[in-house]
């Protein structure tokens, strides 16, 4: 084996690492892959030489590629993946299934509050609060001192909490959402029009189909024995991401008022559902 080859391997031992890294930092697989091959291009160029401990300069070079492309973001005024989600489904917006790093709450959601913070904030807690580097490695791929990685990765909780809606406010809905799920698996059509308002909106793209009876028929017609569910909170509603063989299928948005629901909006693009979901969820 060469030099070269046994860089080679020692790189795509830590890819898949780097690629959680800069996916978490990113939100986009396809941004990630082009963050992890550019580490790989400028390790090449190194050839290895002055690099003591490898899985630590990868790291932050990886952190170094994110930053920069947030940046480029902002100049080129690209927007967040919540403004386009709501061109496409009206009220529905993205929420993803909670990690440990925060709470049940956050899940989804992350994203579209992360898109709220300037790119060293969302660095600084990615590196810090999800992947538990120290502030000094924090602040080396920053560029700043460890008091200022510090405060960014502070500020950037605080806003992420702050945006992240309670689990109490949306129990009783929640409950509501988890029976007409069970009652659809079940093929319960008596138990979903107990939980569907008479005049229930169920919005699939363009289309809408209307009414409890057309709606239950078509919720127990889509049940699928394969599926599994997500909870997570969409733009602040109950909703659930479906997934099937480990991939995204569909995510749901539920309003419930009085007890029942009275709109479901969905959205099953694949594309869009590969933009917006978290690889962890599936």
């Amino acid at each position: 084996m060469t030099r070269q080859d046994k860089l080679a391997a020692d790189f795509e031992a830590h890819r898949p690492y780097l690629h959680a890294i800069a996916f978490r930092v990113l939100g986009q697989h396809a941004d990630a892959d082009d963050a992890v091959q550019e580490a790989w291009l400028r390790l090449a160029r190194t050839g290895g030489d002055g690099i003591e401990e490898l899985r630590g300069w990868l790291t932050t070079v990886t952190g170094r590629i994110c930053l920069d492309i947030l940046r480029r973001r902002g100049v080129r005024g690209e927007q967040p993946l919540e403004p386009e989600l709501w061109t496409a489904l009206g009220d529905l917006g993205p929420d993803p299934e909670a990690e440990a790093v925060l709470a049940d709450s956050v899940g989804l959601a992350l994203y579209v509050v992360m898109d709220a913070l300037t790119p060293a904030e969302r660095v600084s807690f990615v590196l810090h609060d999800v992947f538990e580097m120290p502030f000094d490695a924090v602040a080396a791929v920053l560029g700043r001192s460890t008091a200022a990685a510090k405060m960014l990765a502070s500020r950037a909780r605080g806003r992420i909490r702050l945006g992240a809606p309670t689990a109490d406010a949306h129990s009783a809905a929640r409950g509501v959402v988890d029976a007409f799920l069970a009652a659809a698996g079940r093929g319960d059509l008596a138990g979903l029009l107990t939980l569907l308002a008479p005049e229930v909106e169920l919005h699939r793209g363009p289309s809408v189909v209307r009414g409890a009876d057309e709606v239950a028929a078509q919720a127990t017609v889509g049940a699928r024995r394969d599926a599994k569910g997500h909870p997570a909170l969409v733009d602040g509603v109950p909703g659930v991401l479906i997934t099937m063989g480990g991939r995204p299928f569909l995510l749901m948005a539920f309003t419930v008022e009085d007890g029942r629901i009275t709109t479901i909006r969905t959205l099953s693009d694949p594309k869009r559902l590969a933009q917006i979901v978290p690889s962890w969820v599936t």
